[in-house]
C-alpha cells in the first residue's frame, strides 16, 4: 500500500492592503529618522524608494535593539538573534504581522537582494555589543575601561562593510545594475559614508563606551581612549580626524564612479547621497574638525539644495 502523497504547503503571502500599510509604516520610520538618507530616497521612483524605507527601517529595529539602556549587553544580543530568526521565518513563507518585515520580505524578493547581505547588517549592528557601554561600568572605572575596539584601520574596514558596504550593496540591487564592477564601488561609497558618520559622532560614541578611531591611528597621534572622555581638546584630534577624513574623501570618488554603473532612475538619487554626504564631511572639515563642542549637520536648507539638484538631474 503506497503512502498517500502530501500537500506541499503553500507559502503564506500578506493581502495586498497589508502590505500598502507595511510599506507606509517603514516610509514613516524612514522620513522620521533617516536625517540623510531620506533625501535621496524622494528623488527614486516610488518602488524603489518604498523598497529603500523598508531597508531603512529593519536597519533602524537592529540599532535601536542594540541601543536600548534598559537591555543588557546578553538581553540585547538575544533580543537582535531573535529579530533575525523572525525574518528568517517570514523569508520562508511563514506569516508574520510585524510591518517592517513584511515589506522587507516584498522588496527582498522584487529585488532579488541576496538573504546573506540582510544577515550581514544585523551581524553589523551586533558588533557593537562586543564594547560593551559605559551605563555598565561603575562611575570610578569608566574611564579607565573605555577601550579601543579597533586595532588598526584594515580592522576598522571589516566593521565598516558590515554595517555601510553591506547597505551600498543592498541599495545597488535595488537601484539596478548589471556590471559586477558597481559592487566594489558600492562598497566603498558605503565607506565613506560610515567614516564620516564616525567623525561626526566621535564624542557621543565615546559616551556609549564605544571607540572606532583605530588604535594605531591614536597612537600615532599621542592620544588615548580616555581622552575622548570628558571635555576633549578638540586641537588635539584635529590631525587624527583630517587623516580620517582624506581617507573617506577617496572612498568618495567610488561614489562618484558607480553613478553611471546603475539604472538611470535611480541615478540622481544616488546623486544625492553623496552629495549631502560629502557636503557634511566638508562642513566638519570648515569647522577645524571641532565635532566636540555640538552635533555637526547640515541644515534643512542645504540639503534642499542639493535635493533640488538631484531632481534637476531627473527631469532633463
Amino acid at each position: 500500500m503506497s503512502a498517500k502523497a502530501q500537500p506541499v504547503p503553500i507559502p503564506w503571502s500578506p493581502a495586498p492592503a497589508q502590505l500598502t500599510m507595511a510599506y507606509s509604516v517603514c516610509r514613516g520610520i524612514t522620513r522620521t529618522n533617516a536625517k540623510n538618507f531620506y533625501y535621496g530616497f524622494l528623488v527614486l521612483p516610488k518602488h524603489k524608494r518604498q523598497a529603500l524605507s523598508a531597508v531603512y527601517a529593519f536597519m533602524r529595529r537592529c540599532d535601536d535593539i542594540a541601543d536600548d539602556p534598559s537591555l543588557s549587553l546578553e538581553e540585547r544580543r538575544f533580543k537582535l538573534t531573535t529579530w533575525l530568526d523572525a525574518l528568517h521565518r517570514v523569508q520562508q513563507g511563514d506569516p508574520s504581522d510585524d510591518p517592517i518585515l513584511l515589506a522587507l520580505n516584498d522588496a527582498q524578493r522584487r529585488y532579488n537582494i541576496p538573504a546573506g547581505l540582510l544577515d550581514e547588517l544585523a551581524m553589523g549592528t551586533a558588533m557593537d555589543l562586543e564594547q560593551g557601554t559605559l551605563s555598565e561600568l561603575s562611575p570610578v572605572s569608566a574611564t579607565s575601561s573605555l577601550t579601543v575596539q579597533y586595532r588598526n584601520f584594515d580592522d576598522l574596514k571589516q566593521y565598516c562593510y558590515k554595517v555601510a558596504s553591506v547597505v551600498g550593496l543592498v541599495c545597488i540591487h535595488i537601484f539596478g545594475y548589471r556590471d559586477p564592477a558597481a559592487e566594489p564601488l558600492a562598497e566603498q561609497c558605503g565607506l565613506a559614508f560610515q567614516l564620516t558618520n564616525i567623525i561626526r559622532d566621535v564624542k557621543e560614541d565615546a559616551a556609549m563606551g564605544r571607540v572606532y578611531l583605530p588604535e594605531e591611528d591614536l597612537a600615532k597621534f599621542g592620544l588615548s581612549a580616555g581622552d575622548l572622555l570628558a571635555t576633549p581638546d578638540p586641537a588635539r584630534f584635529r590631525p587624527l580626524l583630517e587623516l580620517e577624513a582624506d581617507r573617506a574623501r577617496e572612498f568618495y570618488q567610488a561614489g562618484d564612479k558607480l553613478i553611471p554603473f546603475i539604472s538611470e532612475d535611480s541615478q540622481p538619487a544616488l546623486w544625492v547621497l553623496v552629495n549631502i554626504y560629502r557636503k557634511l564631511l566638508e562642513k566638519i572639515a570648515a569647522r577645524q574638525y571641532d565635532v566636540f563642542t555640538g552635533k555637526v549637520t547640515l541644515t534643512i536648507s542645504e540639503k534642499l539644495r542639493v535635493l533640488g539638484k538631484g531632481f534637476l538631474q531627473r527631469i532633463t
